[in-house]
């Protein structure tokens, strides 16, 4: 290692240092502050230094000299009396050794990373301290839901292929689950901190995130409270409707990033006639009262299984409708698919193209085919349920939009 890379470092290791030290200051630290936090971080990359010269037992030595000076700090501490000192600053002291230890392994980008989120975190206390305080058993039950479904279920789901046509993989359909659930359940948190607070616009963006049909179903029945009450439903429903065309294409980018050079040009012409809708009658009733009807908890266990269950039906269905019936019944699965679900078709969808068992032309057709399967079904719902005046401000916009739709199925070039 020459002498520029050995000095790079112990700048590095400097400058996070100051920078920690310097949050730690300015809320009057009585253990590390603006100076000792440096000379921790500096610590660490010199004697990471040495141990590459002279044995790893120098890293060793050296954390187990700054927890004694840690320890003596808390006893002195605890003779002055101090109220619930507690043990940030004592835990950051130690995780900025290993950050100037790392630096001097040629690790730059991670160290740097770790020691500003430190910077970040120490800093956002009152903020982090609120969140936590405006979250209700609900939504930290919310929360734990999608632990378990990310971080204990995942890792220990098999990872290769089962059953016919070697296509269902256990651990790649949870993933799936887990990115649906990741999703809705980012919805979900900021709906419970501006729900009731939110404008029509945000209303629809978080009504998109969570469940487009859930919230089609809910604004619907609100349509027929009172006269007029079609404006805000009208709103609501279409901005959700042209976050689904989003959503999924943010769904194809994580699963099929290639793929998205074939579905993000139709997919992005009928998101824009969406949005173009949908920013047309919000410019009208903008001042309409708004606010969210309650959304339930989008990582619960069972329609996470359930999920998981239709993707994998997706994946098997499209793969055995293509090997015994031609592409032409590709299409028959995503309509059937498409009227409940369209996140399933998609990511079973992009998951064939990925792998290279179905062509990017079909593979976008399927989803835009599904889309126009889920209107008709939205369609349905609002008929059923909802105001006559709603039920015809969307169909003619579902109607438009489903109208070139069928053109770019039928007219766009294979790609």
């Amino acid at each position: 290692m020459d002498l520029s890379q050995i000095f790079l470092q112990l700048g590095i290791a400097l400058g996070l240092g100051l920078l920690v030290g310097m949050q730690r200051e300015r809320v009057h630290s009585k253990i590390a502050g603006i100076r000792t936090f440096p000379l921790i971080t500096v610590f660490g990359t010199v004697c990471a230094l040495l141990a590459q010269a002279s044995g790893s037992w120098m890293l060793g030595a050296g954390i187990l000299g700054l927890a004694g000076l840690i320890v003596v700090a808390q006893v002195l501490e605890a003779r002055q009396r101090v109220a619930d000192p507690g043990v940030t600053t004592e835990v950051a002291m130690l995780l900025m050794y290993c950050v100037g230890a790392y630096l001097a392994y040629g690790h730059p980008g991670p160290a740097v990373a770790v020691g500003g989120g430190v910077a970040v975190l120490l800093h956002m206390k009152g903020q982090l301290h609120g969140f936590v305080a405006r979250l209700g058993d609900k939504d930290l039950k919310a929360i734990m839901q999608f632990a378990l479904i990310s971080l204990v279920i995942l890792p220990v789901l098999p990872n290769r292929t089962f059953g016919p046509f070697d296509v269902f993989n256990p651990r790649q359909t949870w993933w799936m689950v887990v990115l649906i659930v990741g999703i809705s359940l980012g919805g979900y948190i900021v709906y419970k901190f501006f729900g009731q607070k939110a404008g029509s616009l945000l209303a629809g963006l978080l009504g998109g995130l969570i469940s487009s049909t859930a919230t089609t179903v809910s604004y619907a029945k609100l349509s027929k409270v009172g006269d007029g009450a079609a404006r805000l439903p009208t709103i609501v429903i279409l901005v959700a409707s042209t976050v689904v065309y989003a959503r999924l294409l943010l769904e194809i980018a994580v699963v099929a990033p290639s793929f998205l050079r074939s579905a993000a040009g139709p997919m992005a012409i009928l998101l824009t006639l969406m949005g173009a809708a949908a920013v047309y009658f919000w410019s009208r009733w903008r001042d309409e009262p708004s606010g969210m009807v309650e959304q339930e908890n989008p990582s619960e266990l069972k329609p996470a299984i359930l999920f998981g269950a239709l993707y994998a039906l997706a994946l098997l269905a499209v793969a055995a409708a293509k090997h015994f019936f031609g592409d032409g019944a590709l299409y028959v699965v995503a309509a059937l698919s498409g009227l409940t679900d369209v996140d399933a078709i998609t990511l079973s969808s992009s998951q064939l193209v990925a792998a290279g068992r179905l062509d990017g032309g079909h593979g976008w057709r399927i989803i835009v085919t599904a889309t126009l399967s889920n209107l008709v079904f939205k369609a349905s719902t609002i008929a059923v349920l909802g105001h006559r005046r709603l039920l015809v401000r969307i169909a003619a916009v579902y109607a438009i939009v489903a109208a070139v739709g069928l053109i770019l199925l039928l007219f766009l070039p294979w790609s």
